[in-house]
């Protein structure tokens, strides 16, 4: 029994060094970032996002088309983003921020996009923060939701959803203006 006294002493010790399996983790005081949990705010941000296909210098770029044996739905295509976030639908008015990512068509039944954007705000004291979107926007519904799976800035740790509904719709050129009324929970 003395013997097995150094061996568990040793299992002991041994089992409180980090190991590479459980070591890469670590708890945090929340208050260490600047975090109070108990201050979390509701915040509602409203803009209009301007989609730009046509003109010298679109901000919205198919980079992958519909196969031509695709739906009528434009299953498959790929458009890459750098759109306008505007006070007003009025593209000439007060930027507040851009739309950075892509769209894509992925539905065989209707037109819904699959749509992942970071809205990179760049007014008042949200400039420099963000949120990122990712979801379906059946864009023919009258009101759409998709998802806030993030953000940074003053906006760490967002999370919400984006209430959307389309301002005007150019069906020659497929500009488009929509109305974003996004809803985050922050810190």
């Amino acid at each position: 029994m003395a013997a097995l006294i150094p061996i568990f002493s040793l299992l002991l010790l041994s089992s409180a060094v980090p190991t590479p399996a459980s070591g890469f983790a670590t708890a945090l005081d929340p208050g260490l970032m600047g975090l109070d949990l108990g201050k979390e705010k509701l915040s509602h941000f409203r803009f209009y996002w301007h989609d730009v296909l046509s003109g010298p210098k679109p901000s919205s770029v198919r980079v992958v088309p519909s196969p031509s044996n695709a739906s009528a739905t434009g299953f498959g295509l790929v458009n890459v983003i750098d759109n306008a976030l505007t006070l007003l639908p009025d593209p000439g008015s007060e930027l507040v921020g851009r739309a950075q990512g892509l769209y894509s068509s992925a539905s065989q039944e209707e037109v819904a996009l699959l749509m992942i954007m970071n809205f990179a705000f760049v007014s008042g004291k949200y400039n420099g923060s963000g949120i990122t979107v990712l979801g379906r926007n059946p864009v023919f519904h009258k009101v759409r939701e998709m998802p806030v799976i993030g953000g940074c800035g003053v906006l760490r740790f967002a999370r919400g959803y984006a209430r959307v509904t389309t301002h005007t719709f150019d069906p020659k050129t497929g500009n488009a203006v929509v109305e974003y009324n996004v809803y985050v929970l922050h810190y």
